[in-house]
């Protein structure tokens, strides 16, 4: 392999080995934000469009989140379901990530 190929291949494994953990709390906050706006967005929207059957699919989330209807207070209560399940499943991630991240650095530290 030639000296430029050698290089490259340093380039490659050093950047690769500089991969940044993440905040798992902000992470969390910010699917959290995410998953309760979609849940009071969408509901909203089927609330406000209104037909014979509103949300009839929307509406299977209350077998999950008790309490919730599609209407406006219901919005409300999938919401804050919404931010719950956003956040724990936000800072799950955030933490497995890092602690993969910090598997992969002490093995590249090894070799």
């Amino acid at each position: 392999m030639s000296d430029a190929g050698k290089d490259r291949n340093a380039e490659i494994e050093h950047l690769l080995g500089g991969v940044l953990g993440l905040n798992a709390r902000v992470l969390g906050l910010a699917l959290g934000i995410l998953f309760g706006l979609g849940v009071f967005i969408a509901t909203n929207w089927l609330v406000l469009k209104g037909g014979e059957q509103v949300g009839a699919h929307l509406r299977l989330l209350s077998q999950y989140f008790l309490g919730y209807r599609v209407t406006f207070v219901g919005s409300l209560v999938g919401a804050a379901y919404g931010f719950a399940v956003g956040t724990l499943a936000g800072s799950l991630v955030g933490w497995i990530y890092n602690r993969v991240v910090a598997v992969r650095q002490r093995w590249e530290r090894r070799r």
